[in-house]
């Protein structure tokens, strides 16, 4: 292994790691699921010619991964779909495995007596279009010379997202439904299900998310598309046929470790590393404080299981996410939506503030407000169990099945 795989991230902080990724072995070029791997617990459907917002060329061929817990009932009205965020897949319930590089990212919330009871409802959530986790995207063959699209593969738009997941519902037999829910950019779809189908959802659930996209959240973006695209080895996009260790690893885990800090609160950090050293004497170059060790060993780890042309997809789509845009406005846009909405802010969240949830809310006619819940985690909260949004979600379900006449 050369001296530039060895030092991976920031060569003030890799160091005293390079023992342990050493016994890991080299990062992959990429860590995609590609067509031929184990399929895990994944279903695809073709979507067929998918038109596309931006794209010169109108659109793609599209197939998209999914998954589904629970059964359908006999008239299709307990049906949920679950929107992951920015580097999340389908696989919201499960274990790690054959064809999962991770566990489920949501357990807590979803599953046998959980707020989201897969016993009674009918569980979906896709990998998005431009993902690397079973849909359609950047490490996926091109139709025209089998190679992986790489730099060619279009950049998308949560509106080309949700039209990809509307498409699900119809073959799934869905007309409407009962929720849709997400955390972060996963939020921003269920946002953009309330503009684009109104018909065809009877609430929706945005957790830390936002109806637009602000500068500074775009400033944050900036800076992590350029850690990816600076790195020799992104090769603009076309790096596929690169060795393990050899692939633009460098840039996506600056990215993620850009990230990661805007995922957790200041006083999160402070309180669980203060200044503490983690290897060495902190006063020369060598040294590492624990809080660099944290987000090394994170970025490491994102590197393990995505790919680096997603996340400039990912970036794109969420900096481009105004459910205003063509609509007259937000206000407008969502002034057709007559279906209930929860909307949950996280006190401590730095990257999508109480200020954001308070436009999405005032903008939903039945929306009663932000649902404000304590974490000193950050816009993490929503993955820590004990927060309130146990509650919250199982408020808003039973609205929708009081509607429906369940209760």
């Amino acid at each position: 292994m050369s001296d530039h795989v060895e030092t991976a991230w920031v060569p003030a902080v890799d160091r005293p790691r390079a023992k342990e990724r050493r016994e890991r072995g080299p990062i992959p070029a990429s860590s995609a699921w590609r067509p031929g791997d184990h399929p895990g617990n994944r279903k695809f459907v073709d979507l067929g010619w998918l038109p596309l917002e931006a794209d010169p060329r109108g659109g793609i061929d599209a197939t998209l991964a999914y998954e589904t817990w629970g059964e359908l009932n006999a008239d299709a009205t307990n049906a949920i779909y679950v929107a992951h965020a920015f580097t999340g897949d389908s696989h919201v319930v499960g274990t790690a495995g054959e064809g999962h590089l991770t566990g489920g990212w949501w357990n807590g919330l979803v599953g046998p007596g959980k707020p989201i009871d897969t016993d009674r409802y009918f569980v979906v959530s896709a990998n998005v279009l431009g993902g690397c986790q079973g849909t359609t995207g950047p490490a996926h063959p091109h139709p025209e010379d089998g190679h992986p699209w790489g730099s060619q593969f279009p950049y998308v738009t949560l509106h080309d997202m949700v039209v990809a997941e509307a498409r699900l519902a119809d073959h799934l037999g869905i007309d409407a439904w009962a929720l849709v829910i997400g955390p972060s950019m996963g939020g921003m779809r269920a946002v953009e299900w309330a503009a684009s189908f109104p018909e065809r959802v009877r609430a929706i659930g945005a957790i830390g998310s936002t109806a637009a996209t602000t500068a500074d959240q775009i400033a944050w973006h900036a800076t992590q598309g350029a850690a990816i695209r600076l790195d020799p080895h992104f090769r603009d996009g076309d790096y596929y046929d690169a060795a393990p260790g050899e692939g633009p690893h460098t840039g996506l885990g600056i990215a993620r470790a850009i990230a990661h800090t805007t995922y957790r609160s200041g006083s999160e950090l402070n309180a669980r590393f203060d200044r503490d050293a983690q290897d060495g004497d902190v006063l020369r170059p060598e040294g590492i404080f624990a809080v660099e060790s944290y987000l090394d060993h994170h970025a490491d780890k994102l590197a393990r299981r995505f790919d680096a042309n997603t996340y400039l997809r990912m970036l794109h789509a969420i900096n481009t996410h105004d459910v205003g845009r063509g609509r007259g406005g937000v206000e407008a846009a969502l002034s057709r939506y007559d279906g209930e909405a929860l909307v949950v802010a996280i006190d401590s969240d730095r990257l999508y503030p109480l200020s954001d949830s308070e436009r999405l809310a005032a903008a939903l006619p039945r929306c009663e407000g932000v649902t404000l819940l304590h974490s000193a985690v950050g816009h993490d909260g929503f993955l820590v169990e004990g927060t309130g949004l146990d509650d919250a979600v199982r408020a808003v379900l039973t609205k929708v099945e009081m509607g429906l006449g369940v209760r």
